[in-house]
């Protein structure tokens, strides 16, 4: 009768189960009124005297076990339950990282990026925070200058000669004074300017300027340029240049290209004209050159510069540009398609 107790206590210690039932018919198979154990209590009285001790203590052992057992059982079942319960069936394969959306500013400036790298413009960049000689008086435009107050400025109140870049032409000084001709490059950006903030304009936004100097450049390699831009950009090849007055360039032009009169939008676009103002351009000014150190009577070039934001709200059918700051993700999401 002992070694069938101690048949049982192996029995015991080996079993496992993985669901709550099974572990039940195994309580009560020994600890149950009718289990096991009762049974071995109910024999005690036919046990030798000289092994009642032994048996006893046997006894015991075993219902320790299958206690010890079935606590056991029911606490790792329990553990399991909560945890699925909190995380899911574990075994099911995870869920697909949610996948991000460039921002349309970043869409539009990788694609006049291209556009310009087919033709051999490469990027040049520079500091956000600018002096006063490479935002203003380098190009053409020296201190008390009337022109100056087409830049609202930013001014850094601890130093008058440092401020806020109010365009990246500053960029462009920067690359004329450390490269010699021929040049040939965009220089996309963050520029500031002191402005109210409203659903067409705002006191931060993003441009990009074009910039070629070379022997010979002339006005027609400027339109013949643009036109090309145009044409890859928007898919129109109709563009007109109306005189303008920039202070780094001369002769300066204002650059429209024909959008068309399909939709009501056009209209609403184009004030009925069917025609849209996109950029500003015209020939770098001589002394633009001489001030970077480029010799005027050799070389000469012309300029160019666009609103990133604006070319983004058209391109994009984006009615607020404030909307482009906002970081509103239902917003963004709208971009997942794009390039």
């Amino acid at each position: 009768m002992i070694e069938t107790l101690k048949k049982h206590i192996a029995e015991v210690e080996k079993f496992t189960a993985d669901n709550k039932e099974a572990v039940e018919a195994f309580r009560i198979k020994y600890l149950g009124k009718k289990g096991l154990l009762n049974e071995f209590f109910a024999e005690f009285k036919n046990v030798p005297n000289e092994l009642k001790k032994e048996f006893g203590q046997t006894i015991n052992q075993l219902k320790s076990a299958a206690t010890e057992k079935v606590n056991a059982l029911k606490a790792e079942l329990e553990n399991t339950s909560e945890e699925a319960g909190v995380y899911g069936d574990l075994t099911r394969p995870g869920e697909a990282l949610e996948l991000g959306a460039r921002h349309p500013i970043s869409i539009v400036k990788n694609q006049i990026i291209e556009i310009f790298s087919r033709i051999g413009f490469n990027v040049s960049e520079g500091p956000e925070i600018e002096d006063d000689w490479h935002n203003f008086t380098a190009l053409n435009l020296p201190e008390y200058h009337p022109a100056r107050d087409m830049q609202d400025t930013f001014f850094i109140q601890t130093d008058p000669d440092i401020l806020l870049r109010t365009h990246t032409s500053s960029v462009q000084v920067r690359y004329m004074e450390n490269n010699q001709p021929p040049i040939r490059t965009i220089s996309p950006g963050r520029v500031y300017r002191n402005e109210a903030i409203s659903a067409r304009s705002h006191c931060f936004f993003h441009q990009v300027e074009g910039l070629y100097i070379d022997e010979d450049v002339s006005f027609a390699d400027l339109k013949q340029t643009l036109q090309f831009f145009t044409q890859e950009l928007f898919g129109k090849s109709k563009i007109r240049l109306r005189p303008s007055y920039f202070p780094f360039t001369e002769p300066s032009a204002e650059v429209d290209v024909y959008w068309g009169l399909e939709t009501e939008t056009d209209y609403k676009m184009t004030k009925g004209t069917g025609w849209l103002e996109i950029m500003g351009c015209g020939m770098v000014d001589p002394n633009v050159l001489d001030n970077c150190g480029i010799d005027s009577k050799k070389y000469s070039g012309f300029a160019f510069g666009m609103g990133i934001d604006r070319i983004a709200l058209l391109l994009h059918q984006i009615s607020d540009i404030r909307l482009l700051s906002e970081n509103d993700v239902r917003f963004l999401e709208q971009f997942k398609s794009a390039l």
